[in-house]
């Protein structure tokens, strides 16, 4: 596979070239179509980003619990730096405690870890323990609400703004299943060693056992996550990963009926992504693709690359067809830093645009003496 790929790699140099700054996705090829009982859903493909199957991404719905999400995200970002610790004991406010709606039951004057409310928060979907833990880490939830707005400007959830820690109904709390797959993904690539809260199957707190509500984790094996969600205007909501393989898939379905459709409905897109698609791993960060003409440098030829593994999500037996196009500056001029990009890659499939990604230097070269740069100059200013 890997040999074929780069014999269907061809390269133009152009003169003024602009080199995009960031990788470019397109949706994969429709194949086949496929309805899902919901008001909005997504499928991607977490190592490609690519959405393989997609209704209404960017249409306004409601989180409901999906919102712990972003709250977990907060919470392990603060573990990372250090703000907080695991074991670190947290006293629950009288306004955590009052927390409306699903709850792990904490108890004023009673300290709890803010290991087990992340517990109480991922499985048991409580909203004291979301409180509890906005205020351990930012004074109070209005003030870690902030937070979680930052963050999700950050990640490019551009159509998501959040008005509390919890998801309880607000006008101004909102969210897209396309911003949701961005996050599960980022939960999952960031946070490796809290991700797997997600697949447990229940939790016991104040001798009190609840049941993780994503059924899934039951019927699927390679189901490991992530959330369940639900009020009586956002309908029965579920974003789910699976793993099968070297394969890992992320479904957000909004807005259905029950929480049999919700459970049913994510379990039709995993498999129709699993059925009909392949992921290819192109390239590999970081190693040598090709190298191209370099002046007035130490060196006349700069070894280049992609600066992060290249993966592809493709419909089942056209992986032969893909093909790429390689644009890069020409003249280019040394000093280059590595890591600095120098082209584009652009990749069609059927003469259907797939994607583009960035062309980086994999070497730092240096500028040339006196009479390299000179040599050079005469070149150029000749041909």
């Amino acid at each position: 596979m890997k040999r074929l790929f780069s014999l269907l790699l061809c390269f133009v140099a152009l003169p003024v070239f602009p080199v995009a700054a960031q990788q470019t996705k397109y949706d994969v090829v429709p194949q086949p179509p496929l309805s899902v009982a919901a008001k909005s859903y997504i499928l991607t493909d977490f190592q490609s980003g690519q959405t393989l199957a997609s209704l209404n991404v960017r249409e306004r719905v409601e989180p409901a619990s999906l919102t712990k999400l972003m709250t977990a995200h907060v919470v392990f970002s603060a573990l990372q730096q250090k703000r907080i610790t695991l074991t670190q004991a947290v006293t629950v406010s009288d306004r955590a405690w009052r927390a409306q709606g699903s709850r792990m039951f904490i108890e004023p004057n009673r300290p709890v870890t803010v290991d087990e409310l992340m517990r109480g928060m991922i499985v048991q979907s409580g909203n004291d323990a979301c409180i509890a833990l906005a205020e351990a880490i930012a004074g109070s939830e209005s003030a870690f609400v902030q937070l979680m707005n930052k963050e999700a400007v950050r990640l490019g959830m551009k159509n998501t703004r959040f008005a509390n820690s919890t998801g309880l109904p607000h006008p101004d709390h909102y969210t897209t299943a396309e911003d949701l797959a961005l996050l599960a993904a980022a939960m999952i690539r960031n946070f490796p060693e809290y991700y797997p809260l997600y697949s447990l199957r229940e939790y016991t707190y104040n001798k009190i056992t609840q049941p993780n509500r994503n059924r899934l984790l039951w019927l699927d094996p390679n189901v490991d996550g992530i959330k369940t969600g639900h009020t009586d205007a956002a309908g029965y909501c579920l974003i789910t990963s699976a793993k099968r393989g070297d394969r890992r898939l992320i479904s957000v379905v909004m807005g259905t009926a029950s929480d049999n459709t919700r459970t049913m409905e994510s379990q039709r897109l995993l498999n129709h992504g699993f059925q009909f698609y392949d992921t290819v791993h192109l390239y590999h960060k970081e190693r040598e693709v090709t190298t191209i003409p370099l002046w007035k440098g130490s060196q006349n030829k700069l070894k280049t690359g992609f600066g992060y593994d290249v993966y592809f999500s493709l419909p089942k037996g056209q992986a032969d067809k893909l093909k790429a196009r390689m644009e890069y500056k020409q003249p280019l001029i040394a000093p280059i830093s590595a890591g600095q990009k120098v082209g584009v890659v652009k990749f069609t499939l059927n003469d259907r645009p797939m994607a583009e990604h960035p062309l980086v230097a994999l070497e730092t070269v240096s500028a040339a003496n006196f009479f390299g740069r000179t040599w050079d100059s005469m070149q150029l200013l000749f041909n």
